[in-house]
């Protein structure tokens, strides 16, 4: 950014104080939404800590009353997802298409606030379920980002998720916890495991049923099992109200 542009941003901030308006930044998609019940859905830019920390996410402003900010989208293979625990702290993809936002980033939203979870799926050959949970938070990085979600609302999907609450997130350069059997090397992906998944959504994009693929795919196992890798996943937050 050049100094005239600098200071143009800096004359424009201090007219806007000294009108006495306020500018006010997104912390998620629910705050878009707040400010303009008109948006749809779509790939805005918020920021979870202040006006340093801007990035761009995917708002799904239809899904049960809109309002969801995305945290993790898988729908065709085109990003790899085997990654190290430096690339799921700080999120890597593209907000339009696959995406991981950040372990950082998820904790400091849900540590601002209270949010829920929409985890909604579809499958190769049509099939859309979700598993809807009424809590959901990440704690920060000196607890190993550790996981906490409860609640259940089954939309079809059934609870591959409880099963994970209260673990530690695992990469394949780093498995927090010995029990796992170091599960992120083992299941090609990472996440919060737990000896060893009931749901792999950071797995190998696979294309659907193939008894080869056991435990290594994008699954959700109380919907489709181990050996279906699903064609979409989307992991998803809003503020509770």
């Amino acid at each position: 950014m050049t100094m005239k542009l600098v200071s143009v941003v800096l004359v424009l901030l201090a007219l806007l104080l000294d009108s006495g308006m306020s500018l006010v930044l997104p912390m998620d998609c629910s705050d878009i939404i707040n400010n303009d019940n008109t948006r749809p859905s779509g790939v805005y830019t918020i920021y979870p800590i202040g006006s340093t920390s801007a990035v761009q996410v995917y708002c799904d402003m239809d899904s049960l009353g809109g309002r969801w900010t995305v945290f993790q989208r898988r729908m065709d293979g085109s990003v790899n997802f085997y990654r190290p625990w430096y690339d799921y702290k700080t999120g890597f993809g593209f907000a339009v298409g696959e995406y991981w936002l950040g372990l950082e980033t998820l904790s400091h939203l849900t540590l601002r606030k209270k949010y829920e979870l929409l985890v909604d799926m579809e499958d190769f050959e049509g099939g859309k379920v979700f598993a809807r949970y009424s809590s959901f938070s990440v704690q920060p990085e000196a607890s190993g980002f550790t996981l906490h979600v409860s609640g259940f609302t089954d939309g079809g999907a059934g609870d591959s998720l409880g099963h994970h609450n209260g673990q530690k997130f695992s990469t394949y350069d780093k498995d927090q916890d010995s029990s796992t059997g170091n599960c992120a090397r083992t299941y090609l992906g990472a996440f919060w495991y737990n000896v060893c998944h009931h749901t792999n959504p950071n797995g190998v994009y696979l294309w659907g049923a193939d008894s080869t693929i056991f435990a290594i795919g994008v699954d959700w196992s109380s919907w489709k099992g181990y050996d279906y890798s699903l064609k979409s996943i989307s992991m998803k937050i809003r503020p509770v109200q």
